[in-house]
């Protein structure tokens, strides 16, 4: 017949909706944790009438240390408390055992590396294992001769601690069709892979997710609901390439409520390529959650401060991140850095690989820069780099500043983006001849102007002057007859204290239709620390004329300010 000319073993024809990384969209789960329209061959499982060959499983004793009482194992910090501890330990034995008892000798070397799922020996002589360096159980190869072949002889374990055997009637097709790993165990062209029976040797606290994954090869569906349970069927699928199990277990627990701990597991996972796709959404999920959750730093300090490096990275890539300037997320990150790294070279290290792309150098103050120059913690290579790239993208136009932003749009960390600060940056041009002088520059939106009404603020970065430092605020309020709303500019000195400093300014905006800079206000003022002078209303219009729709004033959806300040001799 036609288009019966296939390998029912070649991925490519059978395993398409598990394996393409561009399967369509997610299906919805089903009422039962169903996988959606995928073939449902529950009734085959573990059944002679339907099954060519025999999974003997052996199930021996956990590690020292490693067991727990499966009944108190319910939630995720008791799964993460039990996981840790078996991966240190299973780290040190690095292998998944496998046994063939026929007289074939097999031969296999296990990767140490966490990215690799699996690999075939180049000359054919060995099936294709796969072990996760921190999956659920390690495993050897039995070799015909009753001896054992293994990288390293002290991973070999004693067949006289097998606690019990489950046999279990498999299809291989099936199985295959759902897992590259058992595809290449039962079509490798050796004659083991015409063998009857296979053996896996596991340890007891994986039994359950094995049982469940194996079950769900063949029904699309998982019985269990249980977070714990659903990471170890997680790592189980990761252990022996079952996509299609990863991302259904990713979806259940993507719909279970999220916390900063489960969160923090999600990021912990294995980094394996496959995992990698499976788990994405999962992964994703954690990360905005702890973004969110966290999102208001200053307010959450402590906590943040006590997060690991992957938590620390989530919260710190987000675009909505409420800061009040970047100067402050870039003493944040060293001051993490400085807890969690207290040497130097560990730090630098640390800073320059992972910690340095999450700072936005390009909106920090140029007062701040220069500290990163002359900062110990960063090797000087990388200050000098990220401090000229910063100065680059503040000299640029503002269209082109806007296409470094576009270009960024779909980036993992985003340099050029601009957060929602607390403080609006400002570009700053300063003079020291023929007189003390100095230029600010502040662009508002739309939106943050609209929010504004009817009693709102809005605070620029601090900029200096004469060594003092002064800022920018923006207010909505009311006329000087208090007879209706408008926009008003006011200029105001941080140093609080008996400082006097005499200073003439101007404040202009750019209009339509010229889109030239128009002087609205001159004044002079002797300011003392903390004053601050300005006028009510700048453009002299009523609120609503000045956000309304055809405001000359917003070009472009933005509003360019520009404030001059001269000291007085």
């Amino acid at each position: 017949m036609k288009g019966l000319n296939v390998d029912l073993f070649d991925p490519r024809s059978t395993m398409d909706s598990d394996f393409s990384p561009g399967g369509g969209a997610e299906r919805p789960i089903e009422p039962r944790h169903g996988s959606g329209s995928d073939s449902d061959f529950a009734f085959a499982f573990n059944d002679s009438n339907f099954s060519d060959r025999v999974l003997r499983v052996e199930i021996l004793p956990d590690l020292p240390d490693s067991k727990s009482d499966p009944d108190g194992c319910t939630t995720i910090a008791d799964w993460a408390r039990n996981r840790k501890r078996r991966r240190e330990e299973i780290r040190k034995e690095n292998a998944a055992e496998i046994m063939q008892r026929e007289e074939q000798v097999l031969s296999c070397n296990m990767p140490d590396t966490d990215d690799i799922l699996a690999y075939e020996n180049q000359d054919e002589e060995a099936i294709a294992m796969v072990e996760e360096s921190t999956g659920i159980g390690m495993s050897s190869i039995q070799l015909g001769d009753g001896s054992t072949e293994n990288n390293n002889s002290s991973t070999n374990m004693d067949c006289s601690t097998v606690l019990h055997v489950r046999t279990i009637h498999i299809s291989s097709p099936i199985l295959a069709a759902k897992s590259p790993f058992f595809y290449k165990l039962f079509s490798n062209g050796m004659r083991e892979s015409e063998q009857r029976q296979v053996t896996l040797r596991i340890h007891a606290s994986e039994e359950a997710a094995l049982m469940d994954l194996l079950n769900f090869m063949y029904s699309n569906s998982l019985s269990t609901t249980m977070p714990s349970a659903l990471l170890d069927v997680l790592m189980a699928a990761d252990k022996y390439e079952v996509a299609s199990c990863m991302r259904y277990c990713s979806r259940l627990l993507r719909n279970l409520p999220m916390t900063c701990e489960s969160a923090l597991l999600y990021l912990d996972l294995p980094s394996s390529v496959l995992m990698g796709d499976a788990v994405q959404p999962l992964t994703d999920a954690a990360k905005q959650f702890l973004a969110a959750r966290y999102k208001d730093i200053s307010k959450f300090q402590d906590d943040v401060l006590n997060l690991p490096l992957a938590g620390v990275e989530a919260v710190l890539s987000s675009d909505d991140l409420q800061v009040a300037s970047e100067d402050a997320v870039y003493d944040f990150v060293l001051k993490w850095a400085r807890i969690h790294y207290p040497k130097l070279e560990e730090r630098r290290d640390i800073l320059g690989a992972r910690l340095a792309r999450l700072i936005r150098f390009p909106y920090m103050t140029c007062r701040k820069l220069k500290k990163v120059l002359t900062c110990n913690d960063f090797d000087r290579e990388l200050a000098s780099n990220v401090v000229l790239d910063a100065l680059f993208f503040k000299a640029e136009a503002p269209y082109r500043q806007r296409s470094l932003v576009a270009e960024e749009s779909n980036a993992s960390y985003r340099r050029f983006v601009e957060r929602a600060y607390k403080y609006r940056p400002v570009k700053v041009v300063e003079f020291e001849l023929p007189r003390q002088q100095c230029i600010v520059y502040l662009d508002l939106k739309r939106e943050e102007c609209a929010n504004l009404f009817p009693a709102g603020r809005i605070y620029s970065q601090a900029f200096h002057l004469g060594g003092q430092g002064f800022f920018l605020s923006a207010h909505c309020n009311m006329d000087q007859q208090s007879s209706f709303h408008c926009f008003g500019l006011f200029l105001g000195m941080q140093e609080k204290g008996s400082v006097s400093f005499a200073v003439d300014y101007e404040f202009a905006s750019r209009s339509k239709p010229t889109e030239e800079y128009t002087s609205k206000y001159k004044g002079n003022y002797t300011f003392t620390g903390g004053k601050a002078v300005g006028y009510r209303n700048l453009f002299g219009v009523p609120w609503t004329a000045f956000v309304a729709d055809d405001s000359p004033y917003f070009i472009n959806g933005i509003l360019h300010l520009r404030a001059e300040l001269t000291i007085k001799q």
